[in-house]
């Protein structure tokens, strides 16, 4: 809970959701991790004075942010990510490879990940998420290296608070290694027994069921192709028992389709509908390739989507039928995906590639700024099982990202003010990111961990993971 009162003052456009066309003029008065006013001359009532925020929560006032330049936004919500990856972008082997050869490569890196690498990479994910306006991200860690001794999950929590980031990782699991048809080497899955024991353990230390909680889990056995069948099963009942979210990969490739079709008989919603893996509590990864049948089963099911535009884009997988999923009532929410099929976790930036990919495929009307907005923001809430948040409203979180639009690269696009940080501009940092009540961004900075140091501790866990696996 936040100590102060935090005044926005003048927002130059806010808007409050997807349906909202937005408005200047107005203040956001936030108290504690909350909303509790929004209009207009709310300076003088809430005795607003400005100042640092040490010294306004000490002497009781309103710390006052002049946002008169701004566009605020409901912070947006990353449905989908690998954290560790962040350490291993842009490996020259794999720049241009698809999914399974870029895995098969890129596992053999991987099984180095320490400790230390996955407090750095998590500690990275959740700096660059919020600096581009993300308030929400869930994390799919499913690599658990034999020698790890640590408790993988505490780590993540740790960096996340550090960072700012509310947080809802996903407990993941792969328990079939190349002799057993998988991708992985044996050294990172765990068998079957142990997977569940820890799920419910983490379940049982982490999960916070409040509605504004800093801190969710769900469970995410990684793919079909990487646990069996009977271990999705037990894995959904275990989610339903103690009522959180299942998540995992579905139909992100023709490979997967091709895999589960000759090794399990079936295409891979198939498979998941056999295994009690759908519903209103799951949501999948990608869903690129699924036919006409299979929509309509997502539709009659509640199972959403998490859509990852840059990654499908980056390793040449495929489209998302996003407007024929919207049409049908499916929940779609936006995410960035794994920062080594992505090379970045910008936000923004994936609200921008989300339209312009559906307009290649599907026409110059096939998104709108204010349906990416969407996706990004209650979609993706929806979708993680947070409420509260995504949108604005007096009562609800407060969860707000600031976009300074009054610079060179908006000028002549301020007709939208929304609309303009989707299609113009260059820079995708928010000026501030503001999560649970507490400013995370302050002027583009970081304001919980020292940037510099966070970049020279990243980048020297990558080097010592490429040096492990001999490939620099």
């Amino acid at each position: 809970m936040a100590a102060e009162r935090i005044l926005l003052k003048n927002c130059y456009h806010l808007v409050t959701s997807a349906d909202d066309p937005g408005r200047g003029g107005v203040d956001v008065l936030i108290e504690g991790n909350r909303i509790a006013a929004i209009g207009p001359g709310l300076a003088d009532a809430a005795g607003a004075t400005a100042g640092t925020p040490t010294a306004g929560a000490a002497a009781g006032k309103t710390r006052v942010i002049d946002a008169s330049r701004h566009v605020v936004v409901p912070g947006f919500v990353n449905t989908h990510h690998h954290f560790y990856q962040t350490l291993t972008r842009n490996l020259p082997a794999v720049q241009d490879a698809e999914l399974f050869p870029w895995l098969k490569y890129l596992y053999e890196v991987w099984k180095y990940v320490d400790e230390d690498a996955v407090y750095w990479s998590t500690a990275l994910a959740t700096a660059e998420l919020l600096k581009t306006g993300c308030t929400t991200s869930t994390d799919h860690h499913y690599l658990y290296p034999d020698g790890v001794s640590a408790d993988i999950m505490a780590v993540q929590f740790a960096a996340a608070a550090d960072t700012g980031m509310r947080f809802v990782p996903t407990r993941g699991s792969m328990s079939r290694s190349r002799k057993d048809g998988g991708l992985p080497p044996d050294s990172v899955v765990q068998d079957e027994e142990r997977i569940l024991a820890d799920s419910e353990r983490v379940i049982g230390e982490f999960h916070d069921p409040d509605d504004l909680a800093m801190r969710k889990v769900a469970l995410a056995p990684c793919s079909p192709f990487s646990v069996s069948e009977e271990s999705m099963r037990e894995t959904a009942a275990l989610a339903r028992r103690y009522g959180v979210r299942l998540h995992t990969h579905l139909a992100e490739t023709e490979d997967e389709n091709e895999f589960c079709l000759n090794q399990l008989g079936r295409r891979p919603l198939e498979v998941m509908e056999d295994c009690d893996f759908v519903g209103p509590d799951v949501w999948f990864a990608h869903g690129i390739h699924f036919n006409d049948g299979e929509l309509d089963r997502l539709a009659e099911t509640g199972c959403s989507i998490a859509h990852c535009p840059t990654s499908n884009m980056r390793l040449g997988s495929g489209v998302c039928r996003v407007p024929e999923m919207t049409e049908r009532g499916i929940t779609v929410g936006l995410a960035v995906d794994g920062s080594a099929s992505n090379d970045s976790s910008d936000m923004l930036g994936e609200l921008r590639n989300a339209l312009l990919l559906q307009r290649v495929a599907r026409g110059a009307d096939a998104l709108g700024a204010r349906d990416v907005l969407r996706m990004a923001t209650e979609n993706g809430a929806a979708l993680l099982g947070v409420n509260g948040v995504g949108t604005l409203s007096v009562g609800g979180g407060a969860d707000l990202a600031l976009f300074d639009v009054h610079k060179m690269e908006y000028a002549g696009a301020l007709s939208d003010p929304l609309a303009a940080l989707v299609f113009s501009g260059y820079n995708h940092g928010a000026d501030y990111t503001i999560v649970n009540g507490n400013v995370a961004v302050e002027n583009g900075r970081l304001v919980g961990i020292d940037e510099e140091r966070l970049f020279e501790q990243a980048n020297a866990a990558a080097w010592r993971l490429y040096e492990k696996a001999g490939v620099i």
